[in-house]
């Protein structure tokens, strides 16, 4: 899932603060629920590698549907955490999420340090 000895060479840099970019909407509930999961399981091997992790999926998961705000909120959000990280752990699919997309957007042009589950 993650090549640790890359990514504890970035710890050591002072980069500890780290955002996970990936799916998280989906066509059903299910699938939404694997995409959270999938995230939930990533950021606990980067906590476990020494990071401080973001994790907008776990942040708000499922608010959309008790909340009644815009939709367009919780992307603010994630960008706005996203801009206080250090770097950023984007996982596999996440060229397929338009939010993801943006996130990553934001990350190249702050020039924040962007790792790939795929590449590991």
């Amino acid at each position: 899932m993650i090549k640790t000895d890359y990514l504890r060479l970035q710890i050591k840099g002072g980069k500890r603060l780290i955002f996970v970019s990936g799916p998280y909407k989906a066509k059903t509930e299910g699938e939404k629920a694997q995409n959270i999961w999938h995230a939930v399981r990533v950021a606990c091997r980067l906590w476990e590698l020494g990071f401080f992790v973001i994790c907008p999926h776990t942040n708000s998961a499922h608010f959309e549907s008790l909340a009644k705000l815009d939709e367009s909120i919780w992307l603010e959000g994630g960008l706005e955490m996203l801009s206080r990280c250090d770097c950023v752990f984007m996982l596999s699919g996440w060229g397929e999420s338009e939010g993801s997309v943006v996130e990553y957007n934001l990350a190249q042009e702050l020039e924040l340090p962007i790792y790939y589950e795929d590449s590991y």
